[in-house]
């Protein structure tokens, strides 16, 4: 099976979850079941079917989380050398040839991108544009409102 790359932040998000999840969550859910259980007919205690739904979710999201964490390969960008080309977890600043608008992106795995945290998934257009460039480059991203040009000034490892 093929290795999902994560960055070390995404990688520490999600065993916090996972933690969270059998830790807190799990031993809530057994005890709203079981308290559920008290009050008699378990086919019209809505109580009953509510954490029954509630522990069903929690159970897949518990494998779900393994089964990522499982498959992934946690990559440091900050424990490669600087080279100046764009890969896995750095940070890119880019600016638009066309409207000299400069934006910031970090480079991250699909399950931790966060357009709004200015982080994109490793298989977004922009991304695979970006991807083996160096600072200097011109880019082409193709984006559904037709391509645009990028000039890379900046890859950070932080």
């Amino acid at each position: 099976m093929n290795k999902v790359p994560m960055t070390v932040e995404g990688a520490d998000a999600l065993r916090a979850e996972l933690e969270d999840l059998k830790k807190v969550q799990r031993p809530r859910i057994i005890e709203a079941i079981a308290e559920a259980r008290e009050h008699g007919d378990l086919k019209e205690n809505a109580e009953y079917h509510a954490a029954r739904e509630q522990q069903s979710f929690c159970e897949g999201r518990i494998q779900e989380i393994e089964g990522k964490l499982s498959n992934s390969q946690v990559i440091d960008v900050k424990t490669i050398p600087h080279s100046g080309k764009v890969i896995f977890g750095t940070t890119v600043t880019i600016v638009n040839i066309e409207t000299e608008e400069e934006k910031v992106y970090r480079i991250v795995g699909d399950d931790e991108a966060d357009v709004k945290a200015n982080k994109i998934s490793i298989s977004s257009p922009i991304a695979r544009a970006l991807i083996g460039k160096e600072e200097g480059d011109v880019v082409v991203v193709k984006a559904p409102g037709g391509e645009i040009e990028y000039e890379i000034d900046k890859v950070e490892h932080i």
